[in-house]
């Protein structure tokens, strides 16, 4: 199966394109404005109040807590509350560009002003390059009390930027003016040793010892690799061989391909990156296969011709200010600046930083400097990290933040079972927590509260919207007529089935969910700004048109009628696929197609999933017209992503996360890493880069809308459910009047935990 971890990030944070530091707690600050609202911006630093001690809940640690390599999201929250952010966002998830004098925004009826580290001005030159001048506040100091300047920026920059860089920030696919021209004067060992090939006998850039340790592990290790994705498709896939088995994987082989031959292509596939290979293992990790020595060859810089010494687009202007350019408008550059602002004499060679000479902290593509601080963290933000000892990690209050020091003196991030989430509020060993919200944890909530109700005397309840939304999936690759997943036959087939299926969803979510979900038509999720409202013109249910466009259902139709309407209809679309439809029936399929497909669901295999009533109540009215639909339950959710990231899959359900910026390039573009549904519309592609290229927010909401709909005509895409999320307290350690109020997605209780205190 695919490492569980990347499958789930995928799955989890579907934008990955941008920053994984999109969620850095201390990039920026609020306070509501009042009559007797004072920037606490300016305002000194004060003593913690109390000498208490916050526990929250987290999910299991990695320990990378590095503000350039940190993954999991745990890790990630512990590098939220240690480290500055060069920009932040607003509620809204939209960017705070005058972060120093702040800027008053409303949300919920209540106006807000928002502070942080930096102003940022962008302008759109008139050739066409855009210009992002930054100026960060002079006062700000690392927890170590070193001041904080632009060199800071611009060496934390340098490294998202260099060659061997690879971690999960991609701000080295902005289009930054110079960063082509940079990153390609360097290759990385592994990938010249494998373009050069096996019988290579020049050795300009590598010696003959390397180039053998490489083959070594190649013929070894990365054989053994490739064979056990084999192996798992022949089991589960139906593969005959390796071209096969490499084909349900997602590549295109050649007849009588090797294991070699697979291990290639997946080097190539990510350019001999060997740690995100790692993506592809159906079971062992590529580290345990191949020598240590050679896996870092990817991660091992070789300058190739002459060397490009810098960023032409990254202009210092003075101690706390700097421009960047980029060739063209990037509607996800902005995103990027969200940034951690890491200490270049903590992470870095303070020796070795010379702007004007174009040394920037470190030797271009060398990072290991860089890697070996991955345990402890230093930064700027509200906490300072004390120790990770035993699944607790443990901070103390950094009483030099710039928006002033944490009333709370200790924070304790600690590795917390999801059974263990609401028990351990009770108990009193979790002061915050964050369970995975239903109608069953709040009636658990309710009970422990007697007859306060969710908000009591031993546990407060605040629910927001989840980042992101549950869809079910069908894939055009395997569920098509004739082969061709783009014909209209093939997208009738698919809406035939969708049609259906969208029918049962109020009442799937209903009994799942309650009041704290909602059912969604459009594939994206609520929170963000470019997500359709029910108020906008043209705005439709999912599926609720006929083959010829006409309505389906009709406003005082009860649940059996829009039943019944919806079997009618699928009736219409199964015949115009070429299905034969006689009396009400299906009877026979048309060349290329089947009278029966599988959805996946990962529902623990005991059904216990906010999908799966509305799956099986559809199935079951679909065979009643003679169609077949199996709902799959896997129990292992490892098999699940691997079973539609491989591309074996007919259809799935699962969730996608976002980030601030609605970009669908990932996901629905033909050249999507992530575009699961095989979709292959040039309409489609056009209107996703065309919404890159403005930063026109109406228009691109209007053209967002626009590509939902061609996804929707597809039928690949069912969006079925935007659901809460909770954040539980402590009713009798936490002082609930002094946590963040109306918390989103993009602005939990975390962002403003600097002001919480305890009872």
């Amino acid at each position: 199966m695919k490492n569980a971890k990347q499958a789930i990030a995928l799955a989890s944070a579907a934008a990955l394109s941008l920053s994984m530091l999109a969620g850095c707690g201390s990039s920026a600050s609020s306070a509501a404005t009042n009559e007797e609202a004072t920037s606490t911006a300016t305002a000194e630093a004060t003593t913690s109040t109390s000498d208490g001690t916050l526990v929250l809940a987290e999910t299991g640690f990695e320990g990378k807590f590095s503000p350039f390599f940190a993954a999991s999201a745990a890790d990630q929250d512990v590098i939220d509350l240690t480290q500055l952010g060069l920009l932040g966002a607003d509620r809204k998830g939209e960017m705070i560009l005058n972060g120093i004098e702040g800027e008053t925004r409303e949300y919920n009826g209540t106006d807000y002003t928002y502070y942080g580290t930096t102003d940022c001005v962008v302008t759109e030159n008139d050739d066409g390059t855009v210009t992002y001048d930054l100026k960060l506040r002079d006062d700000l100091k690392f927890s170590d009390g070193e001041p904080v300047t632009i060199d800071d920026v611009i060496f934390s920059m340098y490294v998202f930027l260099d060659p061997t860089y690879d971690g999960s920030v991609t701000m080295y696919s902005t289009p930054i003016v110079g960063l082509e021209e940079y990153r390609n004067s360097m290759s990385t060992l592994s990938k010249l040793i494998a373009e050069a090939g096996e019988d290579n006998t020049d050795n300009t850039y590598f010696t003959a010892d390397q180039q053998k340790a490489f083959w070594d592990a190649v013929n070894d290790g990365g054989v053994k690799f490739a064979q056990e994705i084999v192996d798992y498709m022949t089991e589960n896939g139906g593969a005959t061989d390796v071209a096969s088995a490499a084909a349900g994987w997602g590549f295109d082989l050649a007849d009588g391909a090797t294991a070699k031959d697979f291990f290639l292509a997946i080097g190539a596939q990510y350019d001999w990156n060997f740690s995100a290979m790692e993506a592809e293992t159906a079971g062992s990790a590529l580290s345990d296969l191949i020598p240590e020595e050679v896996y870092n060859y990817s991660t091992t810089g070789v300058t190739v011709g002459n060397d490009v010494p810098n960023v032409a687009g990254i202009v210092k202007t003075g101690d706390y200010s700097m421009t960047l350019t980029t060739t063209e408008l990037s509607t996800t550059m902005i995103y990027q600046l969200q940034m951690p602002i890491a200490p270049l004499h903590y992470y870095g060679d303070a020796s070795l930083y010379d702007y004007d000479n174009n040394s920037f902290g470190f030797v271009k593509g060398d990072l290991s400097g860089v890697r070996s601080k991955t345990s402890a963290p230093l930064g700027g933000g509200m906490f300072t990290f004390n120790k990770y000892s035993d699944g607790v990690v443990y901070l103390d209050a950094n009483p030099d933040y710039f928006d002033g020091a944490p009333k709370i003196a200790h924070v304790n991030m600690k590795e917390t079972q999801e059974a263990d989430k609401i028990t351990g509020v009770q108990a009193g060993t979790i002061d915050i927590s964050d369970p995975s919200y239903s109608l069953e944890v709040a009636d658990q909530i309710a009970d422990i509260n007697g007859a306060e109700g969710e908000d009591g005397p031993v546990i407060t309840t605040r629910l927001k919207d989840f980042r992101g939304y549950g869809y079910i999936a069908l894939s055009a690759k395997n569920v098509n007529v004739g082969g061709d997943p783009s014909s209209e036959a093939s997208k009738d087939l698919r809406k035939a089935i969708m049609t259906v299926v969208a029918a049962y969803r109020d009442e799937g979510i209903d009994s799942y969910y309650g009041d704290t979900a909602t059912v969604i038509n459009y594939p994206i999720s609520n929170t963000s700004w470019a997500a359709p409202s029910v108020t906008d013109d043209g705005y439709k249910v999912a599926y609720s048109t006929d083959v010829d466009g006409n309505d389906i259902y009709t406003s005082d139709m009860k649940s059996e009628d829009k039943y019944a309407a919806a079997l009618q209809a699928a009736l219409g679309y199964f015949e115009a696929a070429g299905y034969t439809v006689e009396n009400g029936q299906i009877t026979a399929a048309p060349a290329g197609a089947k009278m029966e497909y599988q959805v996946n669901i990962g529902a623990s295999g005991n059904g216990d999933h906010p999908s799966f009533q509305t799956l099986t109540n559809a199935a079951a009215a679909l065979k009643t017209i003679g169609f077949t639909l199996t709902v799959n339950d896997m129990a292992n959710a490892s098999d699940l992503f691997a079973s539609y990231q491989s591309g074996a899959a007919e259809g799935w359900v699962a969730a996608w996360q976002s980030t601030n910026d609605p970009d669908m390039f990932q996901l629905y573009h033909s050249n999507g890493a992530t575009n699961y549904y095989a979709i292959d519309d040039a309409d489609l592609d056009e209107l996703i880069m065309a919404a890159r290229q403005t930063t026109d927010q109406e228009a691109r909401k209007a053209m967002y809308k626009e590509a939902m709909e061609i996804i929707l005509d597809w039928g690949v895409e069912l969006p079925v459910y935007q659901r809460s999320e909770a954040t539980i307290f402590s009713t009798e350690r936490v002082n609930i009047d002094t946590i963040a109020k109306d918390m989103t997605p993009y602005w939990t209780y975390k962002s403003e935990l600097n002001n919480t205190e305890l009872n």
